[in-house]
């Protein structure tokens, strides 16, 4: 039998990605020993025991963390930190402190800081989700086929990034390892940019006219969908990485206004070349995803 790869693994903030972590274990009997869940919602909490994601589930931070080999912060971005160094103190000497943000130069940097030499910070950013948020959002295979970004800094030991490596690929992801300034304008080209955009022209459709917006909401077609399917995310998740990315999310922004102004023009102009083949690179990119199995 194998050697599980943690005793204790303490999942703080059990929502769509934590829960969904959860879930796998739960499934796959033998990665971790020990399940220890915390949050500070009753309610949260209260769903977790429903849903038996945990054998251990707390209110209290340092209690969940003071045992455990691995602690994930499944949190918003902007609480990361913080929840980091509440907990710093409680951590026993040798354990994995990593998390599942989906930024990473704000939150190393304010982190970083308060870590200690014995304790190894190995940040992960699974790269699935759905618009759905809470612990009964969780699924068991969320994260199948889909990249997880390991962002370590170089002085982490090799050992602690081996296990890491081996627990998300235990939850079906692939890994890629890279530099977190790298992950940060990667995102934001391919997570970032399009949530802003759905967010931007769902707000659009709703300052409309009264009796246009309801014609909108009436009519909508596939394209429309897609994006109030994305635009229905979680709000705190959000305000949390925009402001957290900002820098690298204004400049992909800044170029995507551009190519926007640019098919404008081309539209204004009756320019058929540039807008066939705007759209014909639009399907060279799809036809890439799904040979990449990502579509």
């Amino acid at each position: 039998m194998t050697a599980p790869l943690f005793n204790t693994l303490c999942v703080i903030g059990p929502g769509l990605i934590g829960s969904s972590v959860l879930r796998r274990l739960r499934a796959q009997p033998g990665l971790v020993s020990r399940l220890v869940v915390a949050d500070r919602d009753p309610a949260v909490l209260d769903r977790v025991r429903c849903l038996d994601l945990g054998d251990e589930i707390t209110d209290d931070l340092a209690k969940a963390v003071s045992g455990a080999d691995c602690i994930m912060l499944c949190v918003p971005v902007g609480a990361i930190a913080p929840v980091a160094r509440a907990i710093m103190p409680h951590l026993k000497s040798g354990a994995i402190l990593t998390d599942v943000g989906s930024t990473r130069r704000s939150v190393v940097d304010a982190l970083l800081p308060a870590l200690r030499d014995d304790i190894a910070y190995v940040p992960a950013h699974p790269m699935a989700g759905t618009e759905h948020s809470g612990p009964d959002a969780g699924l068991a295979n969320l994260f199948e086929d889909r990249w997880c970004l390991l962002t370590p800094d170089a002085n982490v030991p090799q050992d602690a990034i081996d296990r890491m490596s081996a627990f998300w690929r235990a939850m079906g992801a692939r890994i890629r390892i890279m530099d977190i300034d790298h992950h940060d304008t990667i995102c934001a080209m391919v997570s970032h940019l399009p949530h802003l955009i759905a967010f931007t022209i769902c707000g659009t459709a709703d300052t409309l006219a009264e009796d246009m917006r309801s014609e909108v909401l009436d009519f909508a077609a596939s394209g429309f969908r897609d994006f109030t399917r994305i635009a229905a995310s979680d709000p705190t998740m959000w305000r949390d990485i925009f402001l957290n990315n900002s820098d690298a999310l204004l400049s992909v922004l800044d170029r995507f206004s551009q190519d926007a102004a640019s098919m404008a023009k081309a539209i204004r102009e009756g320019d058929e070349k540039t807008i066939v083949e705007t759209i014909s690179r639009g399907r060279r990119i799809r036809r890439s995803l799904l040979e990449n199995r990502q579509a």
